[in-house]
């Protein structure tokens, strides 16, 4: 595959799905005010702070790698691998942080890495034509097993206090995680709808021929989109390791999933070109409410993943139905 640089780009394929994104996310807004209502109303510990603390905490962590996985979707790829990223980086950054690296040189080499790790998963989808979905899946097994290797399959302790007491203090009575996902949020929504890059991602998704004969660099853009998505998932290890106050090699597994699942229900389209930075976040706190009001209510764990599969199950159908009526 190869790139065809043509100036000036005539036109970019109009970004598709805005109504059927503003709908659902109207929907999914009313939706979660039913749930904490319902929510409050039914249980006692619901409507309390040490509630919607640890909901904006645990929603942090998804929020971002969603957002990440956002971009990938959107070049109708996937990655897999996000996971398995959190659990490698977050052991990067412990085992540096154990040896007495400062902090920022700590967490600024685990960042990087993380980017690397994206470009590793664009190589194989660009350059060797891998599928997504395989060279995504590969990675994640590769991934988890160099961790444990690096790790011997222990807990890497002994970070310093400053770095732990980030992820467990507030600012204003709000949780430290969230002002991480605005810090986030707010440059990957200008990029997405705001730059000439994320105009890229929605052509590459929507027809990368057409785009690259638009003078789109195809390749290009679909590197970026995998680096993105796993320099946010290396941040969400860098936050776990802070969190949890210790690196473990098999942290985030299942995390690529709840990913996927955020970013589809918040109305990212598997078939590409459809998505926005909005919608995960609210994707991930329906899900994350979903998982917190069934733990309260003593509900089978087994049925949030019943509920996640049926909600996505549903916005697909309805997703796809859209895509035929626009044919």
């Amino acid at each position: 595959m190869s790139d065809t640089a043509a100036a000036p780009v005539p036109k970019i394929p109009a970004l598709r799905g805005h109504r059927f994104g503003f709908l659902l996310n109207l929907t999914l807004l009313a939706l979660l005010v039913v749930m904490w209502i319902l929510l409050s109303i039914s249980t006692d510990s619901f409507a309390t702070l040490g509630n919607f603390t640890n909901l904006l905490r645990q929603d942090s962590l998804w929020s971002i790698m969603a957002i990440g996985q956002t971009f990938v979707i959107i070049t109708a790829g996937i990655d897999l691998s996000v996971g398995a990223v959190v659990g490698l980086t977050s052991t990067t950054v412990a085992l540096l942080l154990a040896n007495n690296i400062p902090i920022v040189p700590a967490v600024l080499i685990t960042l990087v890495l993380g980017a690397l790790l994206g470009a590793v998963n664009a190589f194989g989808i660009v350059n060797l034509r891998l599928p997504p979905f395989i060279m995504t899946l590969a990675t994640m097994t590769a991934l988890r097993g160099i961790g444990l290797l690096m790790t011997n399959g222990q807990t890497i302790g002994g970070l310093p206090l400053n770095f732990i007491m980030f992820s467990r203090h507030h600012t204003i009575g709000i949780p430290n995680l969230f002002f991480a996902v605005i810090v986030i949020a707010v440059p990957c929504y200008l990029l997405l709808h705001r730059s000439r890059w994320g105009r890229y991602l929605f052509a590459v998704g929507s027809n990368p021929e057409a785009a690259r004969l638009s003078g789109v660099k195809v390749n290009r853009t679909i590197y970026l989109a995998y680096m993105v998505s796993a320099t946010l998932a290396a941040v969400v290890g860098v936050l776990t390791a802070s969190r949890i106050g210790i690196g473990i090699a098999t942290t985030g597994q299942g995390w690529e999933l709840q990913s996927v699942a955020s970013s589809v229900i918040g109305g990212a389209s598997l078939f590409g070109a459809v998505g926005s930075v909005i919608g995960p976040l609210l994707g991930a706190m329906l899900l994350t409410t979903i998982n917190n009001g069934s733990n309260l209510l003593n509900v089978n764990p087994f049925w949030q993943g019943i509920i996640t599969g049926l909600l996505i199950i549903v916005i697909v159908y309805f997703d796809q139905l859209r895509r035929r009526k626009t044919r």
